[in-house]
C-alpha cells in the first residue's frame, strides 16, 4: 500500500501548485524601486565644490578580495588640482566582470569617496564595456559644482574637506546623498 502512496503524495504537491496564480513581474517594461540602502553600482564622490573625494591611496584595490578594483595615484600641483590633498586617482577603474559586490572596498576608503548606488543595470553585450573607468564612476557635478581641476575653496584647508565643512556648502551630507554621516 505504501508504494501506491509514494506517486501519489508527488501529484498532490503538482496538483496543489498547478491551479495557483502565476507570480510574474515584467521587469525590463515595469521596474519595481529597490530598497533605499540597495548595494548596487560603485560611485566616486565629489566635495560641495567639485573637487574629488578619491585621493588615490589603493587602499580599496588592496582590500578588494575579488582583484577588480585598479587604482593609480598622481600628485596635485597648485596648477591642477583634483583633490584637495597631495594626491588623487588619476586612473581608476572596476573590472564588474569581478567584481562581487562585498563592499570591502566601501568600507576601506579613509575619505568616504567610494560608495555604492541604487543602480543595478550593468549589462552589456561587449566585455570591455564591463570595465567601468573613472569617467563613468565619478558623481555627476551638482548645480553650483565646477569641474577640477581647480583651485580648493577660498579661506578652505584640508581639515574643512575632512570634516565636510567646505566654506561655501550647506555643511556635511548624509550617507544616502554620498557624502559623510551627521554626527549627533
Amino acid at each position: 500500500m505504501s508504494e501506491l502512496l509514494g506517486p501519489l503524495a508527488g501529484f498532490g504537491v503538482t496538483l496543489s501548485t498547478m491551479f495557483k496564480k502565476p507570480n510574474t513581474e515584467f521587469y525590463p517594461e515595469v521596474k519595481t524601486p529597490t530598497a533605499p540602502r540597495y548595494h548596487g553600482r560603485h560611485q566616486l564622490n565629489r566635495y560641495a565644490d567639485g573637487l574629488e573625494k578619491c585621493i588615490g591611496c589603493e587602499l580599496c584595490a588592496w582590500a578588494c578580495p575579488a582583484d577588480a578594483i585598479f587604482v593609480e595615484g598622481a600628485d596635485n600641483t597648485e596648477t591642477e588640482r583634483y583633490s584637495p590633498g597631495e594626491r588623487y586617482g588619476q586612473d581608476y577603474q572596476i573590472n564588474y566582470l569581478r567584481c562581487i559586490g562585498c563592499g570591502l572596498c566601501i568600507e576601506a576608503c579613509p575619505t568616504r569617496a567610494l560608495t555604492m548606488i541604487n543602480d543595478y543595470e550593468m549589462v552589456d553585450d561587449n566585455r570591455t564595456d564591463l570595465i567601468y573607468t573613472k569617467d563613468r564612476l565619478l558623481a555627476p557635478l551638482e548645480p553650483g559644482m565646477e569641474a577640477p581641476p581647480h583651485p580648493m575653496a577660498p579661506g578652505a584647508t584640508d581639515d574643512d574637506y575632512y570634516r565636510g565643512t567646505v566654506p561655501g556648502s550647506d555643511g556635511p551630507r548624509s550617507r544616502a546623498d554620498g557624502g559623510e554621516e551627521q554626527a549627533s
